[in-house]
């Protein structure tokens, strides 16, 4: 039986690896987004510091791990070989729900799934005691820890609103005392504003941060017999005072000596402070119940006593978690930094929904979001209302955002928001941290830095018209998440803890096993798919101004729709010839995405067209036609794909032998039209376009030939209605199909034509 426990042990060393790894591709978002969003600094840069933030943060963590301990249960009421089972249900539970949230790109909170894993595991654990020992519902408040599992839970909760409200109203008043021409402003300004931030980020850094070291503790005295905890708590009012003026004066040095731009030093060490809170307050969500487990094994076999006797009350005593370990931690983390693909998803989430432009938006809107976008908008005309028309116009003046005229550079992008928001994005959320972590406070830091840029977005009035409804759905989606994982991780670690009490010998493999296999399959999943995306041709915008240059430019996604739509189209045929439900079905995925991306060049003409000159506007006719064909040939393809998967998911009998072999021959004949097509495009031979449309007239006469031979064998032979009517919906299907490339290639071949060689009248002639 010690052996099952041994094994115990080893396995939370390697669950805590693993974990840490997730964990941190899950929470890179929180201290990364606001330098990444405003470009303020280079990427590697970024890291650099963040890196070094995290390393620090680690060593500081070491009084936050009571939480795993006796913040949510009561050990003295547990045995040894309980309080393993706990721990190994909390874990196993938790690497793979973090791997899954990191899987789809959504940020989720590490501190809320270990807080509801280890009260799931716990809860379950104690009803099993109870109902052993015939007692009642009522006796699970001997158990647990109820009073401090209630304060964390409550401020988890209450920072989701705290975060977003305080976020909201700094970032408004900032905005309007700094406008986005905030770089004009006088130096003065600047400096005041930097004092500021960068008092409240060091608040954190050097006095909560250092509070929490354990020579900070020690009881060396320096003024007046103070150790230095009493000497902070004492003097706070006056070292924050003092901090204000100090780095005012400095920031004014940097602005006016060294003509350095100070926001982007309060980014720099704002990335710093958040890393390092980040670090310093969930890494207790990593490592804290594999150490707690450690821990409690060492001293049972110190012990000698039986596993079911020994009692963990020893975990309520306070601990130091051992220096080595926590480095070990840190280098882990830091390492995952800069190799995990997973966190660059989750960071890609959180700038979309805080962009101050157009981005590709994720998120589809509900009735919530739409309710609560109007709720706004009546509050705004409210607002209106009351405050005087001057009032309401200088407001304005300083949320008009500047208009940039950037040269067309491709490989530039603009910054998602600019410095201002950045720096109160890490400013407010390094605040808010360091309050909660010197209260020790497993506050979720993800909730945090989360709502801080969605109500500092909100305040920017980066939620305009055109995508209000989308980022409200967003957020929707990710506080949903939220709750989810809360629900999910407490029913999850009771299941599991119950499953290990059944049975330990057998179910510690079994289910370590399944946790394996879950994480490796994940894995290949997320590869396979990051491979597919890079390989994958994807649709580009047009940025030409001219009619050349939009043919030109756009030749590349007319190559990769053909391309693309030759492979949906023969997957169909293929699939209605061997009843493949699953390839029909990747194939409806397939031509699904295709016209999300058609959508989204329509949804692009508006910048197109403005972009246009005024001697070249014939190139937006042009580009909204081609726009329509690729259109028009993506929802047949639609169609196509959408009643060949119908049929086939129906059990519908299968086509002819007669029926599938026409149809072989019309998707042969389809193919070497595709192919011959995207070769013209891919070569820019406009020529061979004009050879290919003569070639119509045979094509459509070899589907009316297949169409008018199937009206004879339904006359005479034909039994199945199903059949008769799929074969003709494809077929019919096909001539829209083949009309709609025909007209493209028209496009192009007339466009070309008169772009190359314009047409002149002599005036003779005239």
């Amino acid at each position: 039986m010690d052996n099952i426990y041994l094994l115990m042990i080893i396995a939370l060393a390697v669950l805590a690896v693993a974990d840490l790894v997730v964990g941190v591709s899950n929470d890179a978002v929180n201290f990364l987004n606001s330098a990444i969003g405003s470009k303020a600094i280079s990427f590697k840069t970024i890291m650099i510091v963040a890196s070094v933030g995290v390393a620090v943060g680690a060593v500081f963590s070491s009084g936050m791990m009571e939480v795993a301990r006796k913040g949510i249960f009561n050990p003295h009421e547990f045995m040894f070989d309980e309080i393993m089972i706990i721990f190994m249900a909390v874990m196993i539970t938790d690497i793979l729900l973090l791997d899954f949230f990191n899987s789809v790109g959504m940020p989720t909170s590490t501190t809320v799934s270990i807080v509801f894993e280890l009260l799931g595991a716990s809860v379950a654990m104690s009803l099993i005691k109870i109902g052993h020992d015939g007692g009642s519902f009522t006796d699970l408040v001997d158990y647990i820890n109820t009073s401090k599992a209630a304060e964390i839970i409550f401020g988890i909760l209450l920072s989701v609103v705290v975060a977003f409200s305080i976020g909201a109203a700094v970032q408004w008043v900032a905005r309007l005392l700094l406008s986005y021409n905030f770089e004009k402003k006088a130096n003065w300004v600047g400096a005041f504003f930097g004092g500021i931030a960068l008092s409240s980020i060091t608040y954190f850094i050097f006095i909560k941060g250092l509070k929490g070291t354990s020579f900070a503790d020690d009881a060396f005295a320096i003024l007046n017999g103070d150790t230095i905890n009493e000497f902070i708590e004492h003097q706070l009012t006056y070292i924050l005072l003092a901090s204000l003026v100090l780095w005012s004066l400095i920031s004014y040095l940097f602005i006016t000596v060294f003509k350095a731009n100070i926001y982007k030093l309060i980014i720099l060490v704002g990335t710093f402070a958040l890393a390092l809170a980040f670090a310093g307050n969930d890494l207790v969500n990593f490592i804290g119940v594999p150490i707690a487990g450690w821990l409690s094994y060492s001293t049972w076999v110190a012990s000698g006593l039986p596993a079911e006797t020994f009692s963990m009350g020893f975990l309520a005593d306070k601990v130091a978690t051992p220096t080595y370990l926590l480095v070990g931690a840190g280098l882990i983390m830091v390492a995952t930094l800069w190799f995990s693909s997973k966190a660059k998803g989750v960071v890609k989430t959180s700038l979309d929904l805080s962009s101050q432009g157009e981005t590709k938006e994720r998120f589809q809107p509900n009735f919530l979001s739409r309710g609560f976008v109007r709720f706004a908008v009546l509050a705004s005309q409210m607002s209106s209302y009351i405050l005087p028309e001057s009032w309401q116009k200088k407001i304005d003046k300083q949320f008009e955002i500047p208009v940039l005229n950037l040269k067309k550079d491709k490989t530039y992008e603009l910054p998602a928001f600019d410095l201002v928001r950045a720096a109160v994005n890490l400013m407010v959320a390094a605040v808010l941290i360091s309050i909660a972590t010197s209260m020790k406070l497993p506050l979720s830091t993800t909730y945090v830095t989360f709502m801080v840029a969605m109500g500092t977005s909100l305040a920017d009035r980066a939620w305009g018209a055109e995508s209000a409804v989308y980022r409200v759905a967003g957020v929707l989606n990710v506080i949903g998440g939220w709750f989810f994982t809360a629900f999910i991780a407490f029913i999850a670690a009771a299941l599991i803890a119950y499953l290990l009490n059944w049975n330990v010998n057998v179910m510690v493999p079994v289910l370590l096993l399944f946790a394996a296999v879950l994480l490796v399959r994940n894995y290949i999943s997320h590869n396979k798919k990051s491979k597919e995306l890079k390989a994958e041709d994807s649709l580009t915008r047009a940025e030409s101004s001219s009619i050349q240059g939009v043919i030109h430019e756009s030749t590349n996604n007319i190559a990769n729709v053909i391309k693309r739509g030759n492979r949906i189209y023969t997957n169909a045929i293929n699939g209605l010839a061997k009843q493949d439900l699953s390839l029909l079905k990747k194939n409806k995925k397939q031509v699904v995405k295709l016209g999300n991306e058609i959508d989204e060049l329509r949804d692009n003409i508006f910048y197109f067209i403005k972009n246009l000159d005024e001697s070249s506007v014939a190139a937006s006719n042009f580009y909204i036609n081609v726009l329509g064909y690729l259109q028009d040939i993506t929802q047949s393809l639609e169609y196509i794909s959408k009643i060949s998967h119908k049929h086939v998911n129906n059990n519908h009998k299968k086509l002819k032998f007669s029926q599938i072999k026409e149809l072989k021959e019309v998707d042969e004949r389809f193919e070497r039209l595709f192919v011959n097509t995207k070769a013209a495009f891919d070569t820019r031979s406009f020529e061979e376009i004009g050879v290919i449309l003569s070639r119509k007239k045979e094509i459509m006469d070899m589907v009316t030939h297949k169409i008018q031979k199937q009206v004879e064998r339904t006359r005479t032979e034909e039994s199945s209605p199903k059949n008769t009517t799929l074969y003709f919906s494809v077929l019919l299907e096909t001539k829209d199909l083949l009309n709609a490339t025909m007209n493209l290639l028209e496009e192009y071949h007339n466009a070309h034509d008169s772009s190359v060689e314009p047409a002149t009248v002599p005036d003779s002639e005239s």
